[in-house]
């Protein structure tokens, strides 16, 4: 396609030419308003003055009778630009005036008309038009006075030309505003197509031009920069999990595998085989566990637990997962307590409660004091774990804090990150995916996962937005069960 082509099938150039249209259309619409009010007035005018002098020439009459009526016009007639004067015989035979010549039947119809005349002294035979008023006297004479037209055919004319050439003028500089317009939002369009290219055979760090004028090419182009950052984070995740996955897999398959070689090499009794088979068992749940927990990290990213969406209170979940890992705690030496409140959420509950979960394996995993010298006891209350629930304005907090090591500051973005797993628990079994979920989760509800100090330890909170209260009256379902994700 040429380059005239695609100029004059942008959207800007049909833009302007409907604008152009429109305009000019307008103009000409209120020229010639203009004109027939020009040409109104004009005659009103002409109408008044003929009325008045009839009327006067009338009065003449009654007083000093035809004879003075007809020194009376031929005195009027005689003056410059007089108005046109005639008397003439019941027969139409002329008595004194200046019009030499009428239209057939003029004189034969009282009243207003227009018609073609010719003046006795006229040169030229051309004719003329004329606005004139008949008005019959005694005795059948005919009285004829009126005025040129000429004056207001000239001005209708001025102002016809006036608008041929405003419209002349509209069409040449809208055409040509419409090409610039067209020919400057064509390169936008044309950059903006080259850099969509660039980004399809795969160079996604490129951006869309951005100019300075925040018209709605520039708020189009930050939104689509916008989404293309998001896109370019989603695929280097998307590389980052699967470098993770062939990464961190790849040990529990190999001893999955080493393990199955020396059952068989071993060639060992019934318990030898059971042995290993329960190992076998043991190391495919773990590995199911980090499967379903990138299933679960994906659904949430991409949004599709959104359609199970349900109003309950986050006190019952936090109450749900206090019952359910309490008893872990107590085996494990530690204390976990439960502070709630009234903290009613518009969420998935599946995903919240999963979420929490994960906190509190965490803390009860990685929670524990730091190893303090031979003989100094450790109280109870460096071994508590609390879950809280409340809300603060228009948001919602579940917290899990601990009295353990914590997080540095610095490593704490780091860690929500997936199969990320800090030097300090790397001795510890796990698959670094926990505090990655509780992060999707808070994401998919619209809020975020905050990690801080808790002087000491380290506390987890879902930040989550509140939503109306649960109904009063209402039985609060049971608490899900988390499947434990590390």
């Amino acid at each position: 396609m040429t380059a005239f082509g695609k100029l004059v099938r942008t959207t800007a150039f049909r833009l302007t030419l409907v604008y152009l249209f429109l305009f000019a259309v307008f103009a000409a619409s209120l020229l010639a308003y203009f004109a027939w009010n020009t040409r109104r007035l004009i005659t009103e005018e002409i109408t008044q003055t003929v009325n008045s002098e009839t009327s006067e020439l009338i009065q003449f009459y009654d007083r000093r009778g035809l004879h003075g009526l007809a020194l009376s016009i031929q005195y009027r007639s005689m003056r410059p630009g007089a108005n046109l004067y005639l008397i003439t015989t019941p027969t139409g035979q002329a008595i004194a005036g200046n019009v030499g010549s009428l239209a057939p039947g003029v004189l034969a119809t009282k009243g207003w008309s227009e018609t073609a005349y010719r003046r006795i002294e006229d040169a030229d035979e051309r004719d003329h038009r004329a606005l004139v008023r008949v008005t019959e006297l005694e005795n059948g004479f005919r009285l004829l006075i009126g005025r040129d037209l000429d004056e207001r055919r000239r001005l209708f004319g001025i102002v016809a030309k006036a608008a041929q050439w405003s419209v002349l003028i509209v069409v040449v500089l809208g055409l040509g505003g419409g090409v610039f317009v067209a020919r400057r939002v064509l390169r936008r369009i044309d950059a903006m197509t080259g850099t969509t290219q660039r980004i399809m055979t795969g160079d996604l760090s490129e951006r869309l031009p951005v100019g300075r004028s925040g018209d709605e090419l520039d708020r189009l182009a930050e939104n689509l920069n916008a989404m293309l950052e998001r896109i370019e984070a989603l695929m280097a995740g998307l590389k980052e999990v699967s470098d993770n996955i062939a990464h961190d897999l790849k040990t529990p398959l190999t001893r999955l595998r080493n393990r199955a070689e020396e059952a068989l090499a071993k060639s060992g009794g019934e318990a030898d085989y059971r042995a290993a088979l329960e190992r076998t068992i043991e190391e495919s749940d773990g590995l199911i566990r980090t499967f379903n927990a990138l299933l679960m990290i994906a659904r949430a990213e991409s949004g599709q637990a959104r359609g199970n969406m349900d109003d309950f209170d986050a006190a019952e979940v936090a109450n749900g997962i206090h019952e359910l890992y309490e008893p872990l705690a107590e085996d494990d030496g530690m204390t976990l307590r439960v502070k709630t409140e009234a903290a009613p959420i518009h969420a998935n509950r599946e995903l919240i409660s999963q979420a929490l979960a994960n906190l509190v394996e965490n803390a009860i995993k990685y929670g524990k004091p730091a190893a303090q010298p031979a003989g100094t006891v450790v109280s109870m209350d460096g071994r508590q774990i609390t879950i809280e629930a409340k809300r603060e304005g228009e948001q919602v907090l579940l917290s899990v804090s601990d009295r353990g090591p914590g997080i540095p500051e610095s490593d704490r973005k780091h860690a929500i990150e997936r199969f990320v797993r800090l030097e300090a628990s790397r001795t510890l079994p796990g698959s670094g995916l926990g505090l990655s979920l509780a992060s999707a989760v808070a994401t998919l509800h619209g809020g975020e996962l905050r990690l801080g100090d808790a002087h000491p330890g380290l506390v987890a909170t879902l930040v989550l937005p509140a939503r109306a209260r649960v109904g009063d009256g209402v039985a609060p379902p049971m608490p899900d069960v988390p499947q434990k994700v590390a």
